[in-house]
């Protein structure tokens, strides 16, 4: 069996039962786009076919396009990676660390020992951590009235680190931070900056961090999944008229239009003669900016929104500008020197460098890291290697 039909079968295996609705799969090398698929349905229970014309919620595959953004003004030298980034937004400059919690129940801050910089933020070293992985930042947030950080509120943003900034790896809201940056220095909303320096370069044109009617009307379902592993259709949507376009999170659109990204990013910061980024850049982005500092297994504390999660179990994983980077090959797949993230809804991409190879692989259901899609996902890698 040849590559079309050998990827077309694993979708197709991980849908036909209903246990995963729908996907949407793409992969391309530096030549072009060799394979696109979609399988399943847009919502579970109806009739809708999942194309590659439906809408997905990217989430966190957000954070590499805001990446992006701030790359090219760091490139301009209109932001620098490690200067003081409260010198930017005053408000960065009077975020504290909380220590700990007094008797009646209010936090215990204090100074943080270093300034947060735009790579601290890049990289999870900020020392700003979400809620659903960590404890005390829900307490902070129910506390104080707040909504969680997809109700993209600035009073959500306005949260106390859990770490000195550059001592530890916590996943959480840098690149919301880094996306205000972009905003600050370049006088345009990010959704604004992202469509004249990005999405219109790579001809991304169904992408947005507020989708207009047409594009809600192609837009698929999301889905829980129950504890005894059944499905249900459930309300969700970025809030259209938020404050803050989020810059970790908020993105929505099109799986080929992301693609185009992605190959931006392979083929070292262009795409059909069009340059967003130079080639020091991204292979700057590429490199491991934390040190030997590691990435710990993520603990789930809201089980709805996500399931525990350890990439690359064994390996002393690296973080780029704002990859996950595996340093070893994986058996059957990637190579080493690979980059990779995901979004909330069990939506997953890698660029291989080596292999020249990158892909993307969509489905739209919480919580994250759900079983039938990872073993989807594995399948998928190993088919796509083996026929490599």
């Amino acid at each position: 069996m040849s590559l079309i039909p050998a990827l077309d079968a694993v979708l197709r295996r991980a849908t036909e039962d209903h246990g995963v609705p729908g996907l949407v799969a793409l992969v391309a090398d530096r030549s072009g786009v060799i394979y696109e698929g979609a399988a399943g349905v847009r919502s579970h229970g109806g009739s809708t076919a999942m194309t590659l014309d439906t809408i997905l919620w990217f989430a966190s595959m957000t954070k590499a396009i805001t990446a992006s953004a701030a790359m090219q003004l760091v490139e301009q030298g209109r932001l620098d990676l490690d200067a003081p980034a409260g010198t930017v937004l005053p408000e960065l400059g009077r975020v504290q660390v909380r220590t700990g919690w007094a008797a009646d129940g209010t936090p215990l801050l204090r100074a943080p020992q270093a300034p947060i910089t735009l790579r601290n933020l890049l990289t999870h070293t900020c020392g700003f951590a979400y809620e659903f992985f960590h404890a005390d930042v829900d307490r902070e947030l129910t506390a104080a009235g707040k909504s969680g950080v997809v109700s993209g509120t600035f009073a959500t943003m306005d949260r106390a680190l859990v770490a000195d900034p550059g001592r530890e790896w916590h996943y959480g809201i840098g690149l919301d931070w880094a996306g205000r940056m972009v905003e600050a220095v370049s006088g345009l909303r990010l959704r604004d900056y992202c469509a004249r320096h990005l999405f219109e370069p790579l001809g991304m044109h169904d992408v947005s961090f507020a989708l207009n009617a047409e594009q809600l009307s192609r837009a698929s379902a999301m889905h829980a999944r129950l504890p005894d592993g059944s499905l249900r259709t459930i309300p969700f949507g970025i809030p259209p008229n938020a404050e803050v376009d989020m810059g970790g999170h908020a993105l929505s659109g099109r799986l080929p239009d992301y693609l185009r990204f992605l190959r931006a990013i392979l083929n070292g910061g262009v795409l059909d003669g069009n340059r967003v980024l130079k080639a020091d850049t991204v292979a700057l982005m590429r490199q491991n900016h934390i040190g030997s500092l590691t990435i710990p297994p993520l603990k789930t504390h809201l089980p709805q929104l996500t399931n525990d999660f350890t990439p690359f179990p064994g390996m002393a994983c690296q973080w780029g500008l704002s990859f996950l980077i595996n340093p070893e090959p994986v058996p059957g797949g990637r190579a080493a020197g690979s980059l990779t993230w995901a979004g909330l809804p069990n939506a997953y991409f890698w660029i291989d460098p080596a292999s020249g190879v990158t892909a993307v692989i969509a489905a739209q259901i919480l919580p994250f890291y759900d079983a039938k899609v990872a073993a989807a996902l594995g399948e998928f890698e190993a088919t796509l290697y083996r026929h490599r």
